[in-house]
């Protein structure tokens, strides 16, 4: 039975069963005690193991974020990235906290600090899903069900909404020929053809391009799943002329170092606030100017949902104008 007392500025719940040692913590408000006390007896009611007050004096946020990377992250693909985003949680004081302590209150304060840093809201959200899903993974697997997870609370950051920068035929030209690299134009072309993105075309594969079926399939996508891209003329003319081994990539060259060649042809020739992703979005919205449906360039580009092909998708108002003679 779980009983509360008030204790000057704080309030005192305790949980006495037979068979099971007191449990007892304080909190600021009587809320807080009332949602703790619960959990414990969930816990006992289910027959779950229910940790000692010292336990859970001593189980940090660290313990468990460090736990997480070893275990969880390990396995991801992108399981580097991830660890970074896991190595700024461990940078920030939170992290030396017990997990009985952190409220979401605590979260939002962590949240607006990234916020006044200069984080990007899509770079915070992905910083919060870790710790919402190792929260997850503490109570599901971990033997921590009585732990409860205080992001759902959280209000994310808004997303912004997406770049509505056209890269004009005229703006590429200028950019390529004031390019000293030896492929950065046909990549360049490529990722207008295709509306891939430059690590897809950095990764590309002799064995997966079929010049009879004209495509070429990305075995790895950033969702994923494996995404088959159709040819049209100009890129199977590109791939088809290219002297490369079945066995080996279509590009010896890295992502980095398309951006790195792209960047340093825009300063070249003097345009600013272009980068090779916006590629990827003219590309899209030149799929949908040639009258794809909406299906269609979501199976070449990948989007899953129609909300995230649309932040790809700005529409020439002169091009819909011609269409309503």
């Amino acid at each position: 039975m779980a009983t509360f007392r008030k204790r000057s500025n704080s309030w005192q719940a305790r949980v006495q069963r037979n068979g099971y040692p007191d449990q007892s913590k304080s909190f600021k408000s009587y809320a807080d005690a009332v949602a703790w006390a619960r959990q414990i007896e969930s816990g006992i009611d289910l027959a779950l193991p229910v940790p000692s007050n010292e336990t859970i004096k001593c189980l940090t946020m660290r313990d468990l974020l460090v736990r997480y990377k070893e275990q969880v992250s390990c396995r991801k693909r992108h399981s580097d990235v991830e660890a970074y985003r896991i190595g700024a949680w461990l940078k920030h004081p939170i992290a030396d906290k017990s997990v009985m302590t952190v409220r979401s209150a605590d979260i939002a304060l962590w949240r607006d600090e990234r916020i006044k840093a200069g984080r990007s809201p899509n770079t915070i959200r992905l910083e919060l899903a870790i710790l919402s899903n190792m929260y997850t993974v503490a109570a599901s697997e971990w033997g921590y069900e009585w732990l409860a997870n205080p992001t759902t609370k959280v209000k994310l950051p808004k997303l912004p909404s997406g770049r509505v920068r056209r890269v004009e035929q005229c703006q590429l030209e200028l950019i390529l020929s004031h390019s000293d690299s030896p492929v950065l134009e046909l990549l360049a072309t490529l990722a207008i053809e295709t509306g891939m993105r430059r690590g897809e075309l950095a990764s590309l594969e002799g064995k997966y391009f079929d010049q009879s079926k004209r495509t070429l399939i990305i075995p790895i996508t950033k969702n994923g799943e494996a995404r088959e891209i159709p040819l049209s003329p100009v890129a199977l003319k590109i791939v088809s002329g290219l002297a490369f081994d079945k066995q080996g990539k279509i590009f010896d060259i890295t992502s980095h170092a398309i951006s790195v060649a792209f960047g340093r042809a825009c300063k070249r020739a003097g345009l600013e606030d272009i980068h090779f992703h916006d590629l990827r979005h003219e590309a899209i919205s030149r799929f949908f100017e040639m009258g794809l449906s909406i299906p269609e360039v979501a199976s070449i580009s990948g989007h899953k949902t129609w909300t995230m092909l649309r932040r790809y998708t700005h529409l020439s108002a002169e091009k819909i104008a011609e269409k309503l003679r």
